[in-house]
């Protein structure tokens, strides 16, 4: 049995994205940017695209950016902030994912002044802390956390932090990967000036995302060339990848509340049936299921002779699941979130666990049983 739990990795790509993908790399070769009938066609599929992703999150077509994905989109909101909005110090926690965690140490090493914020052992932060640093300078300051962790599954309060930056006539940024097509998202009713998202975190190809960008917000381009994306991001559009990352996220909205029903459905039994059946487990994250990614399960499993080769034997077994962030693969290094919220000498191992629509029942038993053949010692009677 092959069972994928995996999906905050990435997801596998819905039908429906691939028979809109087909139908444009077969019939939409044009160049967007040529004038002629064929580029106009390619064209008119990009802009019908951006219209309704900005719909999806209450923007205006002309704030949607087209990018590489949810890498791209952070490193151009964090870097141009700086260099185009006078930004001089960028508040932010430790926990972000590496494409903002790393992006802020190449700012650091600039001169730009990083405050990290303390965080809770659920992974959250405190909002005096943040309201106290905000008051603590007089610099042009950003805030940068995320929506929501991909790791732990730590919900952020972004309502209070919004209103905080507004307060403080700050600059917000948010990376919300995690969140786009699996939390209703209003830029309309929620005041972030930047936000990301990537299609294959919600059933879309890899390759392509977006960096939604208030108006207000007057940065250049990040990647300099032709006039493409009115001028802000240069270079030939992908346009199958934009109009199946459309695609997935009509799909994504569309079936949000059936979807997160189901998974979270998922998430709980497992989570239940894992406490109840070992000994020792301990989950990472927060308690409270309404403040949560509910895609995403967290697992510390206590030492034992094969808790550390977890992974490897779920694997043979057929069962796909991680250490943490596919982007901190190939390394001997724990996670850097996980670092921030355990401590290091426990000897625990950090499993993470995540869902989608697709998964079943019958998949997490799968899992469950392999886990009670690998781990017979913490098995309860």
């Amino acid at each position: 049995m092959k069972v994928y739990l995996d999906n905050a990795a990435t997801t596998p790509v819905d039908p429906k994205v691939v028979d809109a993908m087909t139908e444009i790399l077969a019939n939409r070769y044009g160049n967007p940017s040529s004038i002629h009938e064929e580029g106009r066609k390619a064209k008119n599929a990009i802009e019908q695209a951006r219209k309704q992703i900005a719909q999806h999150i209450g923007a205006s077509p002309s704030e949607i950016i087209f990018t590489s994905g949810g890498t791209e989109a952070n490193n151009m909101a964090l870097k141009c902030a700086v260099r185009d909005l006078g930004v001089e110090r960028i508040i932010s926690t430790r926990l972000e994912h590496h494409c903002v965690g790393h992006t802020l140490e190449k700012l650091a090493a600039k001169g730009v002044q990083i405050d990290y914020l303390s965080v809770k052992p659920c992974g959250n932060i405190k909002l005096d802390e943040l309201e106290s640093l905000l008051q603590s300078s007089s610099k042009k300051t950003m805030i940068s956390i995320m929506f929501a962790n991909n790791e732990i599954g730590t919900v952020y309060p972004v309502d209070e932090i919004a209103t905080l930056s507004e307060n403080h006539n700050a600059v917000y940024h948010s990376d919300t990967v995690q969140a786009v097509g699996h939390f209703p998202l209003n830029v309309s009713e929620w005041p972030v000036h930047f936000m990301s998202g990537a299609a294959h975190k919600f059933h879309g190809p890899k390759g392509v995302g977006f960096l939604y960008m208030d108006g207000n917000a007057q940065i250049q381009p990040f990647i300099d060339g032709g006039s493409q994306e009115r001028k802000m991001r240069a270079g030939t559009e992908n346009i199958a990848g934009i109009v199946g990352m459309q695609v997935a996220l009509n799909q994504a909205c569309e079936q949000m509340q059936t979807r997160k029903s189901h998974i979270l459905n998922l998430r709980e039994y497992m989570k239940s049936a894992l406490l109840e059946r070992f000994e020792g487990i301990e989950i990472n994250g927060p308690e409270n299921s309404e403040a949560l990614l509910y895609t995403v399960l967290s697992v510390a499993f206590p030492p034992s002779e094969t808790s550390s080769f977890l992974l490897m034997q779920l694997d043979l077994k057929g069962i796909c699941a991680s250490a943490g962030s596919a982007c901190s693969s190939g390394t001997a290094l724990p996670s850097h979130v996980i670092h921030e919220i355990r401590d290091d000498e426990d000897g625990y191992t950090t499993i993470r666990f995540s869902f989608s629509h697709f998964n079943t029942i019958d998949e997490i038993e799968y899992t469950l049983e392999q886990l009670a053949a690998l781990l017979p010692a913490q098995a309860s009677v």
